[in-house]
């Protein structure tokens, strides 16, 4: 089975980074903590920094968050980040058969089930802030 990209988990592993740091934290440093590619970093700054997330001091560099950690849900980040083409998370296939009996319907039955599942995801996503992350107890990051 093929998984979304590690994007939102490293969106994610960053901030709760960045908010917790008592300096600026610059890509090498995430990506060090990461464990990847600073390139792959910078690549996910730059699209939590086009969401309005995170800013990033010029120079020396360095970023830093833009709003507290408890006015960033992980469903500000998963948008973010995520490729979702037209809202939608999940792709189709486009060209079904409509002489073929499941062909005819597939795509719309498909399209509103899969719709109600990714809303729910959302849903739960926009319930969770990263502060609740770091600080909350019960499999937080605190507690590892």
């Amino acid at each position: 089975m093929k998984k979304l990209s590690s994007r939102f988990s490293i969106a994610v592993h960053a901030l709760c980074l960045i908010g917790i740091s008592p300096s600026l934290c610059t890509g090498d440093f995430i990506a060090a903590s990461v464990k990847t590619n600073p390139v792959i970093i910078r690549n996910i700054i730059a699209k939590l920094k086009k969401a309005g997330l995170v800013d990033v001091r010029s120079g020396v560099g360095g970023a830093f968050l833009l709003k507290d950690l408890e006015h960033i849900t992980l469903l500000d980040v998963y948008q973010a980040v995520e490729v979702i083409d037209n809202g939608e998370l999940f792709n189709l296939h486009a060209n079904p058969d409509p002489n073929c009996p499941i062909g005819q319907n597939i795509v719309t039955v498909l399209r509103s089930k899969i719709q109600e599942a990714q809303s729910a995801m959302e849903r739960r996503l926009e319930q969770v802030s990263l502060s609740q992350l770091i600080n909350g107890g019960n499999g937080t990051i605190e507690d590892l």
